[in-house]
């Protein structure tokens, strides 16, 4: 197929669907906004847009409409319901599947009743609609009755590259961590106080050996870097945390290999499906998730892990205090989660579902043309 992806170049969620739709064989073209990112498969034609964002998701409509003459694509694919949504809605071409992301269902129409308004257009003017998640595809629902039904279509993992492997970690050490953007919306003070609670916990029962095992590992940097390196100051845990700052996507797999037990303490359900903590299940760590967007999907609540409420940190606590004196269950969990993962959220399998999702649309546009004709 000759696919047309409008989507933003720096985001790796971006480069791993168009990468690995190139490595099908598939005739690929990105156009975008934004540079940056993780490396491309050499195969990936990308098409930068002229003018940049805000005013680019209208200002650059004679440019797409240019290259989709140009390329004559079989589907123009878009990611995230807002800004290229809006962009795409105003280009009028079919057919078009668009992807919702998160923050573009969940925030962005709440923000203003013009938001919401944009939203909608956007929603009712693409062919068909993808999400990754279905708690997702139910708030979209809020905003529209789609003339196809919203393909679930979720973001798995590589489970060659996510693996438990044998690093060289040191067996003395317990080691929670968490591997995202330093930013409210993803609760990584929650995770700090519930280590300091965790702490005070194992002392007052008696559990010296464990909590002199305990080691904090905060991959990721963001907006809140550095408020959250004072955070630790002040709860006493500077000697047992360590902060990577931002990593390379194809570095994460060392790094989880380097915890035993995963958090994602988001707080927000804009955290529409969670494919860190995929990433960590894959890599056989037990994970502790909050209540929030698509995370309790990706969880089997007591199998592979638990759910605890946002923003909680006693409750994060209560489930690193079991999990951190109980080896036999981390490693039962962890199993359990990759082999949940395998059944699930298998890379190979989710492109291939997008795959079919393109044929179908695809076939669906086709036949109402022939229809078109004979009438």
């Amino acid at each position: 197929m000759k696919l047309a992806i409008l989507a933003a170049r720096s985001s790796i969620h971006t480069v791993r669907w168009v990468n690995a739709l190139a490595n099908r064989g598939h005739e690929i073209h990105l156009f975008s906004i934004q540079k940056g990112g993780d490396a491309l498969d050499e195969r990936v034609q990308v098409h930068y847009l002229p003018v940049a964002a805000p005013v680019g998701y209208y200002l650059n409509i004679w440019a797409v409409k240019r290259l989709l003459v140009n390329i004559n694509p079989d589907i123009l694919h878009v990611h995230y319901a807002s800004g290229y949504g809006t962009l795409a809605r105003l280009v009028g071409f079919e057919p078009t599947l668009l992807s919702v992301w998160g923050s573009d269902v969940f925030d962005f129409p709440y923000q203003n009743k013009f938001n919401e308004r944009i939203l909608r257009k956007n929603l009712k003017a693409a062919t068909q609609i993808a999400s990754t998640s279905w708690v997702m595809k139910q708030q979209t629902e809020k905003f529209i009755h789609p003339r196809l039904p919203i393909e679930v279509t979720p973001f798995g993992v590589d489970i060659n590259k996510f693996k438990k492997m044998d690093i060289g970690k040191d067996s003395n050490e317990i080691v929670i961590g968490m591997v995202k953007r330093l930013e409210e919306k993803y609760g990584p003070r929650y995770l700090i106080q519930g280590t300091a609670i965790l702490l005070d916990r194992l002392k007052d029962s008696g559990h010296y050996d464990v909590l002199n095992a305990i080691r904090l590992l905060i991959v990721g940097d963001g907006s809140q870097f550095s408020e959250m390196k004072e955070l630790v100051k002040k709860l006493n845990l500077f000697s047992i945390t360590r902060f990577t700052g931002a990593i390379p996507h194809d570095e994460v797999p060392k790094y989880l290999n380097q915890m035993d037990i995963f958090c994602a303490p988001s707080t927000l359900d804009s955290e529409s499906f969670g494919v860190a903590v995929v990433e960590a299940s894959a890599c056989e760590l037990p994970v502790i998730v909050t209540n929030v967007g698509g995370l309790p999907e990706v969880v089997k609540d007591g199998e592979t892990g638990y759910i605890v409420d946002p923003k909680n940190p006693e409750q994060i606590a209560d489930k690193l205090y079991e999990l951190v004196l109980d080896p036999n269950k981390r490693a039962k969990f962890g199993q359990q989660g990759r082999a949940f993962v395998k059944a699930h959220y298998d890379w190979d399998q989710n492109v291939s579902q997008m795959e079919q999702v393109y044929k179908n649309l695809i076939e669906i546009y086709l036949r109402g043309k022939e229809i078109e004709v004979k009438i």
